[in-house]
């Protein structure tokens, strides 16, 4: 488990968000209000906003004309939504640069709190790294937090299994 996670307020912009996991090199956060854990977001919501932009309403009011949301439709690259952005391929930097110079910045115009999922999966501190690990698999996630009492304590990735596998700290 890490104990010193990477945190994010509700009301950061995506932007924002994307320069702090490049920064941090990480590729998701628990999302903080109040003290308590109100979501988790991934590079995947981002790159799920992209499937779905015209649902939601961005921060300055904006959202794409119907000519942005066509040439989206019809495959055309419209910055963050063209095709080569994959997750796996994304060099973060680049992709920063990219956006930034879209007439519709999609990174500024929305936060964390509207693309963020608000089903937090969490285990307690007591929880086995193989049951762990089967609950991320069943989960289909690549990240689990550890919550005790309300209390975020930390996170375990799918990373940090194969790394603690790799290096033999396993036992079993």
């Amino acid at each position: 488990m890490q104990r010193d996670v990477v945190a994010v307020a509700p009301d950061l912009t995506l932007r924002e968000l994307v320069e702090l996991f490049a920064e941090r090199e990480v590729s998701g956060a628990p999302v903080i209000s109040g003290g308590k854990v109100v979501g988790v977001v991934s590079t995947t919501d981002i790159y799920d906003l992209r499937e779905d932009v015209g649902g939601l309403t961005p921060r300055g009011g904006r959202t794409p004309d119907e000519g942005e949301v066509g040439a989206r439709r019809s495959g055309e690259p419209l910055g963050l939504f063209a095709d080569e952005w994959e997750p796996s391929e994304v060099d973060a930097q680049a992709w920063l640069r990219a956006t930034r110079d879209q007439d519709w910045d999609i990174l500024d115009a929305y936060t964390v709190a509207e693309i963020m999922t608000r089903d937090v999966v969490s285990q307690p501190s007591k929880t086995t790294v193989k049951k762990a690990a089967r609950y991320m698999l069943k989960a289909g996630v690549h990240r689990v937090l550890v919550i005790d009492g309300g209390v975020l304590q930390g996170i375990v990735t799918t990373t940090d299994i194969v790394r603690a596998v790799a290096e033999g700290r396993l036992k079993g």
